[in-house]
């Protein structure tokens, strides 16, 4: 019988836990309102996205339940992973990105070909980001079903100075959509986690804290209005606020 995502998850857990620990090396975590995370059954997870991979490492770090993303579907190839990893080096540190990759070469294959290897073993969700998502939405909507923890990370992965909001991009409607069509079909209530991120856009290997504030869950029955586009619209505006104000306190606080 073939083993489930969870079972698989929880075979790769050290290897994820010490390539997380990489990721963020030699960055602090430091975490507020981590008893705001939904310990079990359905939840979707919520927040800025602008540290690509550490991002996702932050996650794996501070929530404490198996959890599953939506992830760019060249990750799951190894031509297309490598070049993704290249092409974040450069955007990160110009050409020295270039000499680093370079050096690190051994490295960096290795790392592309493991995790192009087994992604798709512990449940990642494929998505192209220049074609539809509404197959992604659904998958996310089957696992949400079942119980799962769904991350929905809002942003490109990077920083751009020339965003209005460079650090809490504009959310898009996926989230709310899939609390939506949860809500009106199954009268599933899935409580949407927000929480926002700071520091993971600081380069790789550059000393400095990251900062990650977790928010009360809201729920998508607290915006219900008579029309659809109007609850899924008030959702994703509330999920958006929220996060930028998570993000405003760490600012304040750190």
């Amino acid at each position: 019988m073939p083993r489930t995502f969870e079972e698989e998850l929880k075979s790769f857990e050290k290897v994820i836990q010490r390539l997380s620990s990489l990721a963020l090396f030699p960055k602090k975590l430091v975490i507020k309102g981590a008893e705001n995370f939904v310990k079990e059954g359905p939840n979707i997870i919520v927040g800025n996205h602008v540290g690509s991979y550490k991002d996702v490492a932050v996650l794996f770090k501070t929530v404490p339940r198996p959890i599953f993303f939506t992830a760019n579907k060249m990750i799951f190839n190894k031509e297309e992973f490598s070049f993704l990893v290249k092409k974040h080096l450069y955007r990160s540190l110009k050409d020295a990105g270039l000499v680093v990759h370079f050096l690190l070469a051994p490295f960096f294959s290795l790392f592309v070909r493991y995790i192009s290897g087994n992604i798709a073993k512990v449940g990642y969700i494929p998505v192209d980001l220049y074609a539809g998502r509404a197959e992604a939405v659904k998958k996310c909507e089957e696992y949400l079903r079942q119980g799962r923890a769904i991350i929905a990370l809002q942003g490109r992965g990077h920083f751009n100075d020339a965003d209005p909001n460079p650090y809490v991009s504009r959310f898009r409607h996926g989230a709310a959509v899939m609390a939506f069509d949860l809500f009106k079909e199954f009268r599933l209530d899935v409580p949407v986690t927000p929480m926002a991120i700071f520091g993971t856009h600081i380069p790789f290997g550059v000393p400095a804290k990251i900062w990650v504030n977790v928010g009360p869950p809201l729920r998508i029955s607290h915006y219900w209005s008579d029309k659809g586009s109007e609850t899924v619209e008030n959702f994703r505006r509330a999920l958006e606020t929220t996060v930028n104000k998570l993000f405003m306190q760490i600012l304040r606080e750190r």
